[in-house]
């Protein structure tokens, strides 16, 4: 199902995206992932994520949002994003989820070729609990998440939904 918010912004709802796994965590951290991608079949990647974060014992799936395509910003000659967010608790600190997620990032195709490039799949940390890091490596929350609405629109839809 899909439902347009505008000329430019479609939210697009599959059996993992939005969905809501009722799970009771023991895990310490609270972590929200930013997903986007325009190169390939990217809600069927996107569903290959889910499977595997699903699986892996090092996270518990909470909740993922509907997908939003949207247009690109910085390099504006390449196709419209697909994105959504995904909610889960690790017990890992904040640079081992990303080597995690930059491992993810790996196996399904991403390469690195200049800022804001198409991609197979990005994956960002937007919040990690309510820590605040600034390295060379890591922002968090993650730079200017406020301002895009490949963040916001799907967050406004998870915080509806969930409270």
């Amino acid at each position: 199902m899909k439902k347009d918010i505008n000329k430019d912004l479609t939210l697009f709802f599959t059996p993992n995206y939005p969905r809501f796994i009722k799970q009771d965590s023991n895990k310490k951290y609270l972590i929200t992932l930013g997903i986007g991608g325009n190169i390939g079949n990217t809600k069927q990647l996107f569903d290959k994520l889910f499977l595997c974060l699903l699986k892996d014992s090092r996270f518990d799936l909470l909740e993922t949002s509907p997908l939003l395509l949207n247009p690109p910003f910085g390099y504006l000659e390449q196709k419209y994003f697909l994105n959504g967010i995904i909610r889960l608790k690790s017990n890992l600190c904040a640079n081992d989820l990303l080597k995690i997620m930059q491992r993810y990032e790996k196996k399904f195709g991403r390469k690195r070729s200049f800022q804001d490039a198409p991609r197979t799949l990005d994956i960002d940390i937007i919040f990690f609990d309510n820590k605040k890091i600034n390295t060379e490596k890591l922002i968090i929350p993650h730079k200017d998440w406020a301002n895009r609405e490949s963040v916001i629109i799907p967050l406004k839809y998870m915080y509806k939904r969930s409270y």
